[in-house]
């Protein structure tokens, strides 16, 4: 078995080789080319929807601020604890027993 330490072009032709490198030049250039308006599909695409979101955040903050209820159970909240109790000792003598 022979080892060729050669590790230039397979062909021995200069013009295959020359061919060879400007489609491989050629093929690097539009992967870039293709690759760049592909970022910017996806930058654009991420920036449509975070407006979407941000619009609709918006509007839900501004349809709550606005609604009557709103302010009533916050302000509600603040002044109640809501829960259940049991009296076990009321300080009171009880009556009979």
């Amino acid at each position: 078995m022979t080892y060729s330490s050669n590790r230039g072009f397979p062909a021995g032709n200069p013009i295959a080789n020359a061919l060879v490198v400007i489609v491989g030049a050629l093929t690097i250039a539009a992967s870039i080319v293709l690759g760049f308006f592909a970022l910017i599909v996806v930058v654009s695409l991420m920036l449509i929807f975070a407006a979407i979101i941000g619009i609709r955040v918006w509007w839900l903050k501004r349809k709550l601020q606005k609604s009557p209820h709103a302010g009533a159970a916050a302000s509600r909240a603040q002044d109640v604890i809501e829960g259940e109790f049991r009296v076990v000792d009321s300080g009171k003598p009880q009556d009979g027993n």
